[in-house]
């Protein structure tokens, strides 16, 4: 898999998409495991089924029904993406980046990524959800990063900040929303890692030491890219599993798409106070 995409490739993928709607979006939306259902929310929407979409990454994964969905929610234009690839599927970095690069071509100004995560923290339970202020970006520390390559000079600089990952201001308007509608919102720092395998008790043990609180396998590449872009960034995690620090329970991924199930409402009413509140 080729660790480069083109811009030239970039703008083909957005013109196929924006031949089949009349929706112009200023917010994207990625929804992860077991979270899709907010997707039904939107209105007067244009679905686009992700393989019929040249060049667009297609997922494997249980959980990520694989739709563009363009239309309004809360009267914001939104692009919500109803799941999302991975690199443990075998696509580059830059192919799990590729969708956010896209919105950056159809004019998204914000983005909104959610994801199902483990809790590391042991106060955290399933059905939390965690605003993420921060993330270990330890497959990129690895060398795995969406950017390697010639850099995008038309979207980003060579080497972009990452030093306020995560909007402060969306962080604000997040946390008010999240008490206006009585949702107890955690906060922490979200890990990002290679996957597929769940993480073993001592992998659990060293990232709460080094300061994680939530862990999962997407999320980090595509801020890093929607950063380059100049994209803001709000970040949601649903804590689909109780933290594992002593090897006592066994994570599954139906346990992570039944967590889900709880979340969804509760994101869905966050998501919409938000749009409402931009």
């Amino acid at each position: 898999m080729s660790d480069t995409i083109s811009l030239e490739q970039i703008d083909q993928i957005a013109s196929q998409i924006r031949s089949r709607t009349k929706h112009q979006p200023a917010v994207g939306i990625i929804l992860g495991s077991g979270l899709g259902e907010l997707a039904s929310a939107v209105e007067d929407a244009d679905v686009i089924p992700a393989g019929e979409v040249n060049g667009w990454p297609v997922s494997t994964v249980k959980g990520h029904q694989g739709r563009l969905i363009l239309g309004n929610l809360e009267s914001q234009p939104v692009f919500v993406l109803q799941g999302r690839v991975h690199y443990y599927e075998g696509y580059s970095m830059a192919q799990v980046g590729l969708p956010v690069r896209v919105m950056q071509r159809l004019g998204i100004q914000t983005l909104i990524v959610t994801n199902a995560a483990g809790a590391v923290n042991p106060e955290f339970e399933p059905g939390d959800l965690m605003l993420i202020t921060d993330h270990l970006n330890l497959i990129g520390l690895g060398g795995l990063s969406p950017l390697r390559g010639p850099n995008l000079d038309e979207l980003g600089p060579r080497f972009p900040d990452m030093s306020r990952a995560y909007d402060r201001e969306l962080m604000a308007l997040a946390r008010r929303c999240a008490a206006e509608e009585n949702i107890l919102l955690r906060e922490g720092v979200y890990a990002g890692l290679a996957g597929p395998a769940f993480e073993t008790p001592a992998d659990l043990r060293f990232l709460r030491l080094i300061g994680t609180d939530a862990v999962g396998m997407s999320t980090v590449p595509e801020v890093t890219v929607a950063r380059h872009g100049g994209t803001r960034v709000l970040g949601i995690s649903g804590i689909s599993n109780k933290a594992n620090l002593d090897g006592e329970t066994v994570t599954t991924h139906e346990e992570v798409l039944e967590a889900g199930r709880i979340l969804v409402p509760k994101l869905t009413k966050l998501v919409r106070a938000v749009l409402r509140s931009m």
